[in-house]
């Protein structure tokens, strides 16, 4: 996995969604979103929009905009986002909630089943901070 954002670094992740969603992707870059940010800012408005064409599905925009708002308002790397994504955390207001022992149990499940052993598996330290700093975006106490 990429490694997460930390304070100080400048840029951010680029903008490389899974290959899955290369359709998507093309679609975006067609309106000129090449970037998490950009992404991230979208309403459903908007995503309605891009895909009534047909060249986009609307629900992979919306997991889309899901992994790029965590990516963005919580300094995830986009396969940490994804995975929080596929284990049912979809903004940075659910990770903040999550029980990060319950977390842990149900993303490595998820990983060891999507990777199996080539991804070295999460650790609880991680998960702490992936939920500690969508706190501290929330306003919430980060423990």
């Amino acid at each position: 996995m990429q490694q997460p954002l930390q304070p100080g670094d400048d840029a951010p992740p680029p903008f490389r969604p899974p290959a899955h969603m290369e359709r998507e992707q093309r679609r975006l870059r067609q309106v000129g979103i090449d970037s998490w940010a950009g992404l991230a800012g979208l309403d459903d408005r908007r995503l309605r929009q891009l895909a009534a064409s047909g060249e986009a599905s609307e629900a992979r925009l919306i997991r889309l905009r899901g992994q790029a708002r965590l990516v963005t308002e919580v300094g995830l790397a986009p396969e940490e986002a994804a995975l929080l994504l596929h284990g049912g955390i979809a903004s940075a207001a659910g990770l903040a909630e999550a029980d990060p022992q319950r977390l842990l149990l149900q993303l490595g499940r998820l990983q060891r089943r999507l990777t199996g052993s080539t991804v070295p598996p999460l650790e609880l330290p991680r998960v702490l901070a992936w939920i500690r700093r969508a706190r501290q975006g929330s306003g919430r106490s980060p423990n």
